[in-house]
Formats: C-alpha cells, structure tokens, sequence
C-alpha cells in the first residue's frame, strides 16, 4: 500500500509518528515550506481526451504539479487554486511577532494534501501536570472536493494525542474554504479570531470531564457509542458487556489505565476520552503515516470529535 506521507519536516522532538526530517524552530514559513519540501506551485492546464483520432477538451482542466508535471486532480473552470506559498504566508505575521513558531509541515498522497502546523504560544495544566498545548492546522488541498481547513488543534504533551474539538461547541474554531470561492486570509482570520483566541472554553471542558467519574457500565456504553457494533443481536438487545465491544473499543477499554497520562483525573470521563485519542492515534491503522493522515484529515479526526460530544453528554448525566 502506498504511503501516506509524501515529503514532511518537524521542529522540536520526533512526533509522535516518526516521520519527517528535523529542522529548527526558528525558521519562516517560507524556510519551512522548503524544507518540508513543498515549495512548488500547481498550475491549471486545458483537459483534453483522445477520441478517433481527435484531441477534444473536456471542459475541465488538470492541476499539474510544477516541479514534476504530476497530474493532482481535475477541477472545473470556477477553480481557485490556492497555492502553496499563499498557505505558508498565512502564518507569517504572527510568526514574526513572535507569537506562534512553525512546527510541522509536508505534503500527504502525492501532493494532494499539503499542510503547515505552526505551536501557539500558549498552554495551560490540567490536574497537577496534563499539559495541553495549542496549535494551528492549515491544510490546502490539491484535490476535487476537498476545501481548504484552517482550525485549532490542541495537542495533550504527555502522550502526544491530538484533541479534536467538538464541532457543536467549537464551531469558531474551524473555517473551511471551498475552492469556489477567493481565498481570503483576513477572512479567514477575522472568522478564527486567532489574535486573541484562547483554549479558556476547551480548558473548561477538560477540567469538566475531569471532574466526572464513570461507571463500568457507563465506560462500556461509552465505547459502544463511539464504536458501534449494531450488528450484535447482544448490542441490539441492550445487553452490553465487555464481550459485546467491537475489537477498537477493547482497545480503548485495554489501555484506559496503562495509556501515557492515565494517572491524570483518574477513572473520570477526561481519562476515558483519552483511551480514544491515544488509540486513535497510536494504536490503529496500518502505519504511522496512515495514522498521522486519518488523525487530521480522515475517520479518526470525526471519531475524536465525536467522542469529546459522547464524552460530555455521559459526564452530564453521571
């Protein structure tokens, strides 16, 4: 199976997934861009087709890599290509005031999906040490049908796990852009806040769960919610068990008091909710970069959302 990973470089310790070349933290994000090896344009060429002998348009056009003519996908005529040196410029000013360094960058499938992760100067303790830590994701896509998203992502230091925040309560938090449409940064900026934004509200909600202690019955039906397994005639008739869990849930349940950071808010929804993140992560998939691209992009990034939401009802009713 190809790999996820295309090109990729970090600052700091190696993350979590292993992958990429070490830069300094100290570089521009036009500095980053060239090391993470993604410092190329797209350009947009006429389609055309091979039909009896005839070269006929089909009134599309391909988005062609400049460094190695690679086809990255066809869009149609109102296509706005952002490229990538206008993502990385995003970061730019703030940067340069010093309030947010660049931390990770690279390009995933081929070119498809390029991204920029830049380390917001701001953190805050939970529970005596549980560190949690503010980034922000810029991810361009090179690919029909994918916008561009540009959202907060807070990342738990003692194991590594990336949050997910909930959509319904964080809605502010992430701006998508379709390509239909002009990419405006000050937009974009103004709609995240992110001058002045703080983590108070997400701080707030991880002090909540945890604050609020689970049942085994409720954990049980906790993992269920998240991981489904409605295929169980157990599960359909409400008789849950450790046996009626699906094989990813036994995992959660598996590493709920061995996971990196277990010993924090112990036996409350906070420690339950992380067994997600920290098998989402780390555990599933087939490799590191499958991993690192459905923890942003893909099934495991809505899976953490959704279990944040799962985990604050749970903690509303405990």
């Amino acid at each position: 199976m190809a790999h996820m990973v295309e090109t990729m470089a970090y600052a700091g310790e190696v993350p979590w997934h292993g992958l990429g070349v070490p830069v300094s933290n100290d570089l521009t994000p036009a500095q980053m861009m060239e090391k993470a090896g993604v410092d190329w344009s797209v350009q947009e060429c006429e389609s055309f087709v091979d039909f009896n002998g005839e070269r006929i348009s089909t009134g599309q056009k391909a988005l062609v890599r400049s460094t190695d003519g690679k086809v990255l996908t066809n869009v149609g005529k109102d296509w706005n290509p952002v490229q990538n040196e206008q993502a990385f410029e995003f970061f730019s000013e703030y940067v340069f005031a010093g309030d947010m360094e660049m931390h990770t960058a690279g390009s995933l499938k081929d070119g498809q999906m390029v991204w920029a992760l830049a380390k917001v100067k701001d953190s805050f303790d939970l529970f005596g040490g549980d560190t949690v830590e503010s980034y922000l994701l810029f991810s361009n896509p090179h690919q029909y049908g994918k916008s561009i998203d540009v959202r907060f992502t807070p990342i738990r230091v003692v194991c590594n796990n990336t949050l997910s925040l909930s959509l319904s309560m964080q809605a502010e938090r992430q701006v998508k852009v379709g390509h239909r449409v002009e990419f405006n940064p000050g937009e974009v900026k103004e709609a995240l806040g992110i001058a002045s934004e703080k983590l108070a509200t997400y701080r707030e909600m991880a002090e909540y769960l945890g604050s609020k202690r689970f049942s085994m019955d409720k954990l049980i039906e906790y993992y269920n919610t998240v991981y489904p397994r409605t295929s169980d005639k157990r599960v359909q008739d409400k008789k849950l068990s450790v046996e009626t869990l699906s094989r990813n849930a036994k995992e959660c349940l598996n590493v709920l008091e061995t996971q990196p950071g277990a010993e924090f808010a112990e036996g409350s929804w906070w420690q339950a909710y992380n067994s997600v993140t920290y098998v989402t992560d780390h555990v599933q998939g087939r490799n590191a970069d499958n991993r690192l691209y459905s923890s942003w992009f893909g099934g495991n990034q809505t899976r953490k959302k959704n279990a944040l939401e799962t985990a604050i009802e749970f903690a509303e009713a405990a």
